[in-house]
């Protein structure tokens, strides 16, 4: 299905592009920002485990935190357009889901090794 030209498909991909643009970015402010290597850091010399989501779960909160401003702002009655209201409560929604499915995936993960025979 098409709206305005543009198919679900691109629109995946915008997004798809839009979250390897922050990627980079955030990899990018890193390197600026942390010279020297932390002990939580590991032999590659990247970031830590715990660090990453931290950071992922930061940037889901503040994408959630954003919906809810503009969805309050709007419900208020001041001047923001509705699209961009429902704009950030879809991107927060999206957030939200990747960060469940990466749990499940975690989860399941540390059951397979934890039934892994010693």
């Amino acid at each position: 299905m098409s709206i305005n030209g543009i198919s679900g498909a691109d629109r995946v991909m915008a997004i798809r592009a839009q979250i390897l643009e922050r990627n980079e970015a955030l990899q990018r402010a890193n390197q600026v920002g942390g010279a020297t290597a932390t002990p939580s850091e590991g032999a590659g010399g990247g970031n830590s485990f715990g660090a990453t989501l931290e950071a992922a779960l930061k940037s889901v909160n503040q994408s959630q935190s954003a919906a809810s401003k503009a969805s309050e702002a709007y419900e208020r009655g001041e001047t923001v357009d509705v699209a961009q209201v429902m704009l950030a409560r879809q991107k927060a929604s999206l957030a939200f889901e990747a960060t469940l499915q990466a749990r499940n995936k975690l989860l399941s993960a540390y059951k397979d090794i934890m039934s892994m025979p010693v």
